[in-house]
């Protein structure tokens, strides 16, 4: 099912995602499958903080409509990474898409501490990568390698939740395989779940919405900064899903404000 929205919303989404993509200079591997590849936009400097930005889509869609997004975070100094992986409906879903994810992140920043940052449901890949070091040790991607912070843009928290509201034709139960692997699955995927015994990752956490968020029920913002006691919540007033990463928004220069705060510790 589809959330009906504004037209104001459907304008923002047509406008933000029309953008044209933008070719990095960089272009690298971290795996052998085709879809294990990233782009890099190098700092201004080799001191230039490292950000790794996890595009959304529903854990349906292609990187590029990040593309200018990660150029003009990139252009603020930062040094940017913007990995590719796959995805639900094709090569990816459970578990190839949580496979992707650890090993780049296992893998890309190379020892260089990072935040990690993503949006919509690449928001939700980058809390659960927080995450890793509460799952149980045996499962395949426990970790503890963690970013050093992480800034959830609009991001899918919830996972029970969004298939309870079928949000983008029940994308929740396409990533997993069915509705029937949804309850199973969920202490080893869902950001929520795996922080309620715990209630901390440890990784400082940042999640940022805009009020005016048409796309996903704000309970996906609140829910998770209720169990995650050092979460903070920022909620930027008349901005809606897709103007966070809209290049040169106002959304987008509070998007690099939030990342020079949570760089600023991580400067070598």
């Amino acid at each position: 099912m589809s959330r009906e929205v504004s037209a104001a919303h459907a304008e923002e989404e047509r406008r933000v995602l029309g953008l044209k993509p933008v070719l990095a200079p960089v272009h690298r591997r971290y795996g052998t499958h085709p879809h294990q590849v990233y782009d890099m936009w190098p700092g201004a400097d080799a001191d230039a903080p490292m950000v790794v930005l996890l595009h959304g889509g529903y854990w349906r869609y292609d990187r590029m409509h990040l593309t200018p997004f990660a150029a003009y975070l990139a252009a603020s100094g930062l040094t940017v990474v913007l990995p590719g992986f796959r995805r639900s409906g094709g090569a990816g879903g459970y578990p190839e898409t949580f496979d992707d994810i650890a090993l780049a992140l296992d893998t890309i920043p190379d020892g260089r501490p990072y935040v990690l940052a993503g949006h919509c449901s690449g928001g939700h890949l980058a809390l659960w990568a927080a995450a890793r070091a509460l799952l149980p040790e045996d499962a395949p991607w426990h970790g503890t390698r963690l970013p050093s912070a992480v800034l959830a843009l609009a991001p899918i928290t919830d996972l029970a939740a969004c298939a309870r509201e079928r949000l983008s034709d029940d994308a929740v139960h396409q990533l997993l395989g069915g509705a029937d692997r949804l309850e199973p699955l969920l202490s080893l995927v869902d950001p929520v779940t795996l922080l309620r015994d715990a209630g901390s990752t440890g990784v400082p956490t940042v999640v940022l919405h805009g009020e005016m968020d048409e796309e996903l029920p704000h309970e996906q913002f609140t829910a998770y900064t209720a169990v995650h006691r050092d979460a903070e919540l920022v909620t930027l007033p008349g901005t809606g899903h897709y103007t966070l990463i809209e290049p040169g928004s106002g959304a987008s220069r509070a998007v690099v404000e939030e990342l020079g705060r949570l760089t600023h510790r991580i400067r070598p």
